[in-house]
């Protein structure tokens, strides 16, 4: 059912807060500047107040007091222990996730090994509106295996959506694989898990998906869906702070059939018999490279806490609401002084953030950073050519933060402050 809103007054917003159930976990959250609003988390999530001292003890007492023994007492298990925790997040069982690495090394162990398992089939399935280094690293895989495989990509007719038909259409019993983001990182179009795997599946394909952009902020049941495969980041939506190493997802029973194409000792049955011959371990564990990042993994809990807490089905519900109040706000201000909106309006199909087009995005952008009163900034997200981002998070995001962030934005607009902001040479197109 979609969101009414009664005003664009300020004290609507207000009311809307005092009756927000999740606003108790905004203290969850580190906020030394609160004349900045903040709209970008879908690109780095906030500091959760239990992050640094998960650390210093990690640096603290683990590594400076324990050294050598913390790896048997508690460091060895974390990419599983961690990997478990974050699998209850997005529909997985124990065993199916584990973390490691970056999201775009992960795509490309399941990726390569996804084609070497589907040998007889030459075609890979991906869209116009995926993440570029997705698009990249299944190039570069496509090179290495000898240009045999074509990848195709459905195409948007109206630059926001990507019909599942679309997708359909393009798959076939010559496709060995589908990769796509579950949710797009512009527009914020947002996938069926479910539906696509299912269009996927009776043609014999295999589903990869990017969920950097949906875990944390939309709910996903993996299991439920039969999906095959995941990748995602830690530091948007799941907070866990930047450089914070990614994770993979398999399902059980393809575990043992992917071959991961990088041997690393800690994907090893027994990394510390240390073999001179490779024996792949058969379980998840297999996915692992070389040694874990302990303390950059340690940052990834705290945030995985909190959204375990609040329940991910509340989250969504709100950032559900958010993002339709945020679009009845651009509506009734924006769109008057020529601003779009480059995102779906139909909130079943849309993430956690809101698109708007301007063709003086990125100085207007620059100016909600800098700010036009000296006590209000607001941190969107720039993307080009003209595309601002504006995410909210259902953790620490309020109804009142996104007003003002909208009202800046006409005020902005309105007394043309933006032209007072340079474009660099390479921001031109």
């Amino acid at each position: 059912m979609k969101n009414t809103f009664e005003s664009i007054d300020i004290f609507a917003a207000k009311r809307m807060d005092s009756k927000d159930k999740l606003k108790s976990f905004r203290n969850e959250f580190v906020n030394n500047d609160p004349a900045t609003i903040y709209l970008d988390g879908n690109s780095l999530g906030r500091l959760p107040n239990r992050t640094t001292p998960f650390l210093e003890n990690v640096i603290n007492n683990e590594w400076g007091n324990d050294l050598i023994r913390s790896w048997n007492r508690t460091w060895y298990d974390k990419p599983y222990r961690i990997g478990n925790k974050l699998g209850r997040i997005i529909g997985a069982k124990e065993g199916e996730v584990i973390i490691a690495d970056s999201t775009s090394i992960n795509l490309y162990k399941l990726v390569y090994a996804a084609l070497k398992l589907q040998s007889g089939r030459s075609k890979i399935i991906s869209d116009s509106f995926n993440f570029p280094s997705d698009l990249y690293v299944i190039q570069g895989i496509i090179k290495d295996f000898g240009n045999k495989h074509k990848l195709e990509l459905a195409q948007s007719e109206d630059g926001i959506t990507i019909s599942d038909d679309a997708i359909n259409k393009l798959i076939d019993n010559d496709t060995a694989l589908v990769v796509l983001s579950h949710t797009a990182f512009k527009s914020g179009l947002t996938y069926d898990i479910k539906k696509i795997t299912e269009m996927a599946h009776a043609k014999g394909a295999l589903v990869l998906w990017d969920l950097s952009h949906s875990a944390g902020a939309v709910e996903i049941n993996l299991n439920d869906a039969k999906a095959d495969m995941a990748v995602g980041c830690t530091y948007k939506y799941l907070n866990g702070g930047p450089g914070a190493p990614a994770y993979l997802y398999v399902r059980e029973d393809l575990i043992k059939k992917l071959e991961s194409p990088i041997w690393g000792w800690f994907g090893d049955q027994d990394p510390f018999a240390f073999n001179s011959e490779y024996r792949p371990a058969d379980s998840i564990k297999k996915f692992l490279v070389g040694t874990p990042p302990v303390i950059s993994l340690t940052a990834i809990e705290p945030g995985l806490d909190i959204i375990l807490k609040a329940g991910i089905s509340k989250i969504r519900e709100k950032n559900i609401m958010q993002t339709d109040y945020m679009i009845f706000l651009i509506n009734r201000i924006l769109v008057p002084l020529g601003f779009s909106i480059d995102s779906p309006l139909d909130s079943s199909i849309r993430g956690s953030h809101v698109s708007i087009v301007h063709p003086e995005a990125y100085r207007i952008s620059k100016a909600m950073i800098k700010g036009i009163k000296s006590d209000l900034k607001v941190i969107p997200d720039f993307r080009k050519p003209n595309n601002i981002r504006l995410s909210v998070s259902g953790l620490y995001s309020t109804f009142e933060e996104i007003n003002k962030a909208i009202l800046l934005i006409k005020e902005i607009s309105d007394l043309r402050f933006y032209e007072t902001i340079a474009i660099p040479k390479e921001i031109v197109t």
